[in-house]
């Protein structure tokens, strides 16, 4: 939480966010603020196989009454505006490999009365260690984000992702505003969730929740038993991998005959 109070109009003053999420708030914007994006990553597979240099993802979120400023992307002294002043309360994600010097660049927007102006949103930092991370952004691969899984991204998406959950489809509804689609879905097992987005408060007492995908990727409600699979972003489910579950079965049972699973999963 920073005051623009406290700075001299004109002045930029530095910060550094190393957090893996957290928020800002400025209050009465003046000058700018410069925020250096310098995560705490964990070593990666990929850089102890020698392979292609893993990439860090940032996803900023801004708040209903974000005022007073504007927010850009400062990419090798480039810059590139992220969030106008009042935006939609949508995230914007990017991308960067860490040799690249990258930051957020907050300036103030010149008004007579600043006294009831807030720039204050959300962030997220992470590594690009995981299989299929699940963000609605453009940025980051329009095709990879609707396309099916192959085998070993499902094997590794019951290993690692925030939420496994075996259940059917209860609805779909569409938000054009935000261009995201919610799967309604109703949980037969709940095999992983790290935060309760599944609770009881269906049928039969079932656990119900909702699972949100980009609305590009035309999901229709199905019949059928699925393992949907997927990541928390900003305190949402989002959806990454969701075979049929007896392809599930077919694919894990075959991994396991050849010793190829990356975990172990009970199957029915």
């Amino acid at each position: 939480r920073h005051s623009g109070l406290s700075q001299e109009a004109g002045s930029v003053e530095q910060l550094s966010l190393h957090c893996a999420e957290g928020s800002l708030e400025w209050l009465y914007p003046t000058g700018a603020l410069r925020l250096r994006l310098a995560p705490r990553l964990p070593p990666t597979s990929a850089a102890v196989r020698g392979g292609s240099p893993p990439h860090v993802i940032a996803c900023i979120k801004p708040t209903g009454t974000f005022r007073g400023a504007q927010l850009y992307l400062e990419r090798e002294g480039v810059l590139e505006l992220l969030l106008p002043e009042a935006p939609r309360p949508r995230a914007r994600c990017f991308s960067w490999l860490p040799q690249e010097k990258v930051a957020l660049f907050l300036q103030a927007t010149p008004h007579p009365d600043i006294s009831r102006r807030i720039a204050a949103f959300r962030y997220e930092l992470r590594g690009d260690w995981l299989a299929r991370p699940a963000l609605p952004a453009a940025s980051l691969g329009a095709e990879g984000a609707c396309r099916p899984c192959n085998d070993t991204e499902i094997l590794m998406a019951i290993c690692t992702s925030d939420f496994v959950i075996r259940g059917s489809i209860r609805s779909v509804s569409n938000d054009a505003e935000l261009q995201e689609s919610i799967i309604g879905v109703s949980a037969t097992r709940i095999h992983r969730q790290k935060f309760p987005l599944f609770q009881a408060g269906g049928r039969a007492g079932r656990p119900v929740g909702s699972i949100r995908t980009p609305l590009r990727c035309g999901v229709k409600p199905g019949p059928g038993t699925f393992l949907f699979t997927g990541w928390l972003h900003f305190g949402e489910a989002w959806l990454s991998c969701a075979p049929r579950y007896r392809d599930f079965q077919r694919i894990y049972e075959g991994a396991q005959r050849t010793r190829q699973n990356p975990c172990e999963f009970p199957v029915d």
